[in-house]
């Protein structure tokens, strides 16, 4: 991969990552805050229902950070774009699209199919 390109991905990644921590801190701070007395039940059932939303998306954004930081040590170590399972190149189109990802798109697919059909 161009080191252009590799440098993109860097300052996509940093960028991606700082978003991700800045909003798990606003969660946690406004989870701290006190909130209301509900005497109502159904204000108290919707606010509690509204927090575990909450908490599922961070929960998915905390597992999203990890592989941003995974990501951006596979640049680091010169490992980034190189699919794990065939060793071949993933495309930057690819790339672009889930910066993330470790496979290239021929390998996701075929996993996704084998997945599709043990009904994982």
């Amino acid at each position: 991969m161009k080191k252009k390109d590799l440098e993109f991905f860097k300052d996509l990644l940093t960028k991606r990552m700082e978003d991700l921590l800045s909003q798990a801190d606003t969660t946690v701070s406004d989870m701290n805050t006190p909130k209301d007395n509900f005497p109502d039940p159904t204000d108290r059932a919707t606010y509690e229902a509204d927090r575990n939303f909450e908490l599922r998306i961070r929960d998915r954004e905390h597992k999203l950070i990890k592989k941003v930081r995974k990501a951006l040590d596979r640049i680091e170590d010169g490992t980034f774009g190189i699919c794990e399972k065939c060793g071949d190149d993933i495309s930057v189109k690819r790339l672009k699209a889930r910066p993330v990802t470790t496979q290239c798109i021929e390998c996701k697919t075929r996993e996704e199919a084998r997945e599709k059909a043990l009904g994982l």
